[in-house]
């Protein structure tokens, strides 16, 4: 067991130094290799109104006219001891991690993001309970009742939020369930730690849109898995021995099915912790989502590059975490580790 996670955490912090350095070649050696110049990729950098000082400015504060290697080098710098940007004769500290410096609003990316992250944790932690509870338990339910009404309704209602993109429910929720009925509040974040109740009340209604869409799939999911799993020969022999069914469904039939289910969730929870895109702009929630999606909006590249990198590593982490998982989900894992 022991090895099987010390294997796991080798190759998870060979996989973050992966996606860092594929992350600084998207954002700093692909453009170069699409025909653009020093002086465009710093552009890119400036904003929407650059000039031709402050375009030379960026190219000296980034080290973009140094060797690639020189600049990866300083990027990583960055992450770990942070850097340090020229503006005149001033100096700007951008402590560690440096994940990147915006030069149209003069603040550090990673503070920012710091500051969002509450929201998306927020929102993708709630959420992320209601889809996998309900999708499970659904899935569970149609795979006892192949076949009957309720495994008809459940499928139909599954494949229609498979369908439908957030954007669509999540507008339709709002203009139904908030200004129609009003049996909503209005969605808004407050912080745990103020108001427990103001803080679910304010999320309930992005959590069920955002579930709704993933649920979908976690029910089609366990659905399939209890059914194959079910016909196998040691859940007739449980049944043979007089076993309970509730045992016989939950310990013998839904546990191996929860491998794939472990898997599908660490992504989809990693994915939605580097930002709920969709979900926070329709409901208007300040997260992570949201800041990715102002700063491509103002051309601001620095918080793109910060927010990409946050989301890989969180992604990465999610799935090492599936790793560590599988070994108590399943005791093969433990027995070929």
């Amino acid at each position: 067991m022991l090895t099987y996670i010390l294997r796991r955490l080798g190759a998870g912090v060979l996989l973050l130094a992966i996606v860092t350095l594929v992350t600084f070649l998207i954002f700093y050696v692909v453009p170069r290799l699409a025909g653009q110049t020093t002086e465009q990729l710093a552009t890119m950098y400036v904003g929407k109104a650059p000039t031709p000082e402050a375009i030379q400015a960026t190219i000296d504060r980034l080290g973009l006219d140094q060797p690639i290697a020189v600049q990866f080098w300083e990027f990583i710098r960055g992450i770990f001891f942070g850097a340090e940007y020229q503006f005149g004769r001033d100096t700007v500290q951008c402590t560690a991690p440096c994940f990147g410096y915006s030069f149209q609003n003069y603040q550090e990316v990673f503070p920012e993001i710091v500051k969002r992250l509450p929201v998306t944790f927020s929102l993708a932690i709630g959420a992320g309970v209601i889809w996998l509870i309900g999708g499970v338990a659904v899935g569970v339910i149609s795979a006892i009742k192949k076949g009957s009404i309720f495994d008809r309704v459940a499928m139909g209602v599954a494949l229609a939020g498979v369908s439908l993109p957030i954007f669509f429910t999540g507008l339709l929720c709002l203009a139904f369930l908030v200004h129609a009925t009003g049996w909503f509040a209005s969605p808004s974040y407050t912080p745990f730690t103020h108001n427990p109740v103001a803080w679910a009340g304010g999320l309930i209604l992005p959590w069920i849109t955002l579930a709704f869409l993933h649920a979908a799939q976690y029910a089609r999911q366990t659905r399939a898995g209890m059914l194959e799993t079910m016909g196998e020969d040691y859940i007739r022999t449980a049944r043979a021995k007089g076993l309970a069914e509730r045992r016989v469904v939950l310990k013998h039939g839904l546990r191996p099915t929860l491998t794939p289910i472990v898997t599908i969730f660490g992504l989809d929870l990693g994915l939605v912790l580097g930002g709920a895109v969709l979900t926070e702009t329709v409901f208007s929630l300040n997260g992570i989502g949201r800041y990715a999606v102002t700063a491509i909006v103002q051309s601001d590249l620095p918080v793109i590059l910060g927010v990409t990198l946050f989301g890989a590593f969180f992604i990465v982490v999610c799935n090492l975490i599936v790793d560590l998982l599988y070994a108590w989900v399943d005791p093969r894992v433990r027995v070929t580790a």
